[in-house]
């Protein structure tokens, strides 16, 4: 008779377990997800603080991942500038890379042609900018959002 309840209780013990893995960083499940397009129309404007950085933002975020890695995670980003020949890619944080509400949000900054090109297919025009962002920033981070001119694209969990 002692064996079933046994059984029983290390069951309902498991069974709690999992709901709490929920919230757990562990949990495949609870990471960020495939990301989505928002259409929208940023304001040009400098860049909080790099008052001097005189690059703007990518035309059109095309891709945003957000991959795990030991300690925290890579937060990569695609877009399409008008022309060929942009460079200077970057994914510079608002508010000092402080999350407002869950959201920790990027904007994609490019540098102008050195010299005038003209457009081209999207395949060779497309630009790539990453960050590293530690578990400590990430705490407390619902969504990952990336601004470009046209749009914007974001990941939650």
């Amino acid at each position: 008779m002692r064996l079933p309840v046994t059984g029983v209780l290390i069951v309902t013990l498991v069974l709690a377990g999992c709901g709490r893995a929920r919230e757990s960083r562990l949990n495949p499940f609870n990471w960020f997800g495939r990301s989505e397009e928002t259409t929208q129309t940023v304001t040009e404007g400098a860049v909080p603080g790099r008052p001097d950085d005189g690059r703007i933002l990518i035309a059109q975020v095309t891709d945003l991942e957000v991959a795990r890695q030991p300690g925290g995670a890579i937060v990569r980003a695609s877009g399409l500038p008008p022309t060929q020949g942009w460079w200077n890619t970057d994914l510079v944080a608002e508010n000092g890379g402080v999350p407002v509400d869950g959201v920790l949000t990027y904007r994609f900054v490019i540098a102008e042609p050195l010299t005038p090109n003209r457009a081209s297919t999207p395949q060779s025009r497309e630009l790539t900018a990453a960050t590293y962002v530690s578990d400590i920033k990430l705490e407390g981070v619902s969504q990952i959002v990336v601004l470009g001119a046209e749009n914007s694209r974001s990941s939650r969990r």
